[in-house]
């Protein structure tokens, strides 16, 4: 029950993650003149872009993981609201077949 509540936080967040981990990639890629002058600060620099590359690409996977695990949880969230809902009728039906056995119960012991 818990988990279905935080199912429209993940879905609002899963688009968000997407999006940073597309516009991450970009925003490294710019080189100042020192990184062009030093080829040591034009080596970290590059291996600094490929983490970011590495990492941008490693969320966008997660958020498309995620989007299935919604996915799958509101599959299964409607399948458990069809099971609560039967459930709920066959306690009502069995409540009133009880409730017709009682009567007709008492009213046996009384005649």
């Amino acid at each position: 029950l818990m988990a279905v509540q935080i199912i429209p936080i993940i879905k609002a967040l899963a688009p968000i993650l997407t999006t940073i981990a597309t516009n991450a990639i970009p925003a490294f890629t710019s080189r100042p003149e020192v990184a062009k002058s030093d080829p040591v600060v034009a080596q970290q620099i590059t291996e600094l872009q490929d983490a970011v590359t590495k990492n941008a690409q490693s969320l966008h996977t997660l958020a498309e993981q995620l989007q299935k695990v919604i996915a799958s949880a509101e599959e299964a969230s409607v399948v458990a609201n069809r099971q609560l809902a039967l459930y709920k009728r066959l306690v009502l039906g069995s409540s009133t077949v009880s409730a017709i056995a009682i009567a007709l119960a008492i009213y046996g012991l009384l005649v």
